[in-house]
């Protein structure tokens, strides 16, 4: 198999993926009912599509890696961060070969499985993972019986593919339930069953399947700009622009639609943008600016073209690193309920999670303010959804600043909650692993901001890399959060929450409370009969327990994060100043992180000791 070969078979495979997307969204029921799948999976093959499929290689090694390397940056979801494994997998395994035979295919294939099951702390059988080792599986027993016929192998290892994935319901109670087979599983079958169309038909394969991604007519040049390397560098940042701003403009070049450059250029203009970059084609554009409000950016993109691949950089943040160098720098994600003045005295960087609204992509708390969210949330038909930033998103901010810092450290989401953490370690596997540090919070919202508060405090303090993960360690599991919910019938909606607790929850007047266990994962604590007076008696709930936990002589911090109820949050902190010692403490916007799935009204408290 050379790499020409191996190249269009892989692009009708992607390409059978993303036009089966909606089919895979209705199926997604585990890990959550999310309908998210499709999406993700088709997210993660786009950006093989537009980067190592869009242009040819020397050989297969080197098609291979860049195969790798663009699934891991482009990532999305629990599916697609595991499929991008399992490619990276197969790179590593056959990057010096010029070609494949049927063996080294089944050794490459058989690594790739094995990456992907390393890559999740606790694998599930019956997803994604099962059928890939089955396929792997049968490649291996091909290969020693069909030494010469990749083909063949190949044709034998689909049928068990196949086979593995009908197998997903007797695997999976919450699959048999449901009626269905795993979501991503019958994504990975999908991209199998494109690449055996080109296999059987050849080119025609690829014609069949339409232009979907443009991924013939990609601009080379367009495709490998990053950050900072195709234009000027900054001699000053003007802070009326201080957000580097870029984004993939696509259109289906079978619908006659054209990306018209002047137009364009001039909407551009007409909000402020500066040194624009529009490189690309009449099919596929990469826009790159500097602006003070990325959404507006992006906003004007979307009526021109598809938009994708967006980033929003703060180049007067990324400015003070060189006067920091000496050092530790602390990141987080934008899960996090961190005061904004806190963020900005200690230089916290952020990587924000991508929230989908009204079939829209959107950069949290950089492309979608906060307060606009619940606005939008409110006049939308569709659940919002949220997913973590792709490997490639962490990796951007992590070289940036292992170049300008003894040392990274990331203070994240609880891994039990969201596969954002899981994303920073990917990206920091491949960046420089002597620098980077990943810590879990085992907490969201206010809780995993207590900790980065901490953390950049003492990197601010001159503390090393070492000395701010020993005091995360000790405060962890001292850092506490509780949510209140009001209303949950939007959790219901999502499926957070089963739908006989809705009516139960109106007819006996409870208002729910939820509190993130030492696992990590939110769970039901308890519940208040309490309406008009609900922050009240929410505070009393946790003043009482925070006082069991931490001690009743105990100063402490709190951050109090709040669903678009500001003066309910306002009323919350009054209360537990009343009952509790606190030394500092803010009152926050929960971000959608919470809010996508809590809804409306819910209040969050957050503690943990203060510095001596």
């Amino acid at each position: 198999m050379t790499a020409a070969t191996l190249r269009r078979a892989l692009i009708a495979g992607a390409r059978r993926v993303i036009a089966a997307r909606d089919g895979l969204n209705r199926i997604n029921v585990f890990p959550v009912a999310d309908g998210d799948t499709g999406n993700n999976l088709a997210f993660t093959l786009g950006s093989v599509l537009n980067g190592a499929l869009s242009r040819r290689s020397r050989h297969i090694g080197e098609l291979l890696r860049r195969i790798g390397d663009d699934a891991i940056d482009g990532a999305r979801g629990n599916s697609g961060a595991i499929l991008a494994q399992f490619l990276h997998g197969v790179a590593e395994h056959a990057r010096a070969q010029p070609s494949l035979d049927a063996r080294t295919l089944a050794a490459a294939v058989r690594h790739g499985a094995n990456s992907a099951r390393g890559a999740l702390a606790q694998p599930v059988e019956g997803t994604i993972l099962s059928v890939i080792d089955s396929f792997a599986d049968a490649m291996e027993e091909a290969a020693t019986q069909l030494r010469d016929d990749p083909r063949g192998g190949f044709t034998r290892a689909l049928a068990q593919a196949r086979s593995a994935l009908a197998r997903t319901p007797q695997q999976m109670a919450l699959l048999q339930k449901a009626g269905v087979v795993d979501a991503g599983a019958q994504g990975f079958v999908d991209l199998l069953e494109g690449i055996a169309e080109f296999v059987e038909g050849g080119p025609r394969a690829l014609r069949v399947r339409g232009h979907v991604a443009a991924a013939n007519d990609l601009d080379a040049h367009a495709l490998d700009m990053h950050d900072h390397d195709a234009h000027p560098a900054h001699d000053a940042v003007d802070p009326e622009r201080r957000w580097c701003t870029e984004c993939l403009l696509i259109v289906d070049g079978a619908s006659g639609r054209m990306i018209e450059r002047e137009p364009l250029r001039a909407a551009l203009e007409a909000i402020g943008a500066d040194s624009m970059v529009l490189a690309g084609g009449a099919t596929r554009m990469r826009v790159h600016a500097h602006v003070g409000a990325p959404q507006q950016l992006f906003d004007v993109c979307a009526g021109f073209a598809t938009v994708e691949g967006m980033k929003a950089d703060d180049m007067l943040l990324q400015s003070r690193s060189p006067d920091r160098a000496d050092r530790v720098a602390v990141i987080t994600d934008s899960a996090v309920d961190l005061p904004v003045a806190i963020a900005e005295r200690h230089g916290v960087h952020v990587v924000p999670v991508r929230v989908n609204l009204d079939g829209r992509d959107y950069l949290d708390k950089i492309g979608l303010a906060t307060g606009e969210f619940y606005r939008r949330m409110a006049a939308s038909r569709q659940l919002p959804r949220t997913s973590q930033p792709p490997p490639g998103d962490f990796r951007r901010y992590f070289d940036f600043l292992a170049a300008h810092h003894p040392d990274v450290v990331y203070v994240g989401l609880s891994r039990a909650i969201s596969g954002t953490l899981q994303s920073a370690e990917h990206a920091a596997t491949r960046g420089d692993t002597a620098k980077i540090r990943v810590f879990d919070t085992v907490n969201v919202a206010g809780g995993q901001g207590l900790l980065t508060w901490r953390a950049a405090e003492l990197a601010d303090d001159g503390a090393d890399a070492e000395a701010i993960l020993r005091e995360l360690e000790r405060l962890r599991p001292l850092t506490l959060t509780w949510a209140m919910a009001r209303d949950i019938s939007h959790a219901v909606r999502g499926g957070r929450i089963p739908a006989w607790a809705e009516p139960a929850v109106r007819f006996t007047g409870l208002t729910p409370v939820a509190k993130v266990n030492t696992d990590g994962k939110l769970g039901v604590a308890g519940g208040l009969f309490a309406k008009a007076k609900a922050p009240e008696a929410f505070a009393r709930y946790v003043a009482r327990r925070a006082r069991r936990s931490l001690g009743s002589t105990t100063r402490l911090r709190a951050i109090v994060g709040h669903c678009d109820a500001a003066a309910d949050g306002e009323r919350l902190l009054a209360a537990l100043r009343a009952r509790l010692d606190l030394a500092e403490a803010y009152l926050v916007e929960t971000g959608p992180a919470i809010g996508a799935h809590a809804g409306h009204g819910t209040l969050v408290a957050s503690l943990h000791p203060a510095p001596a």
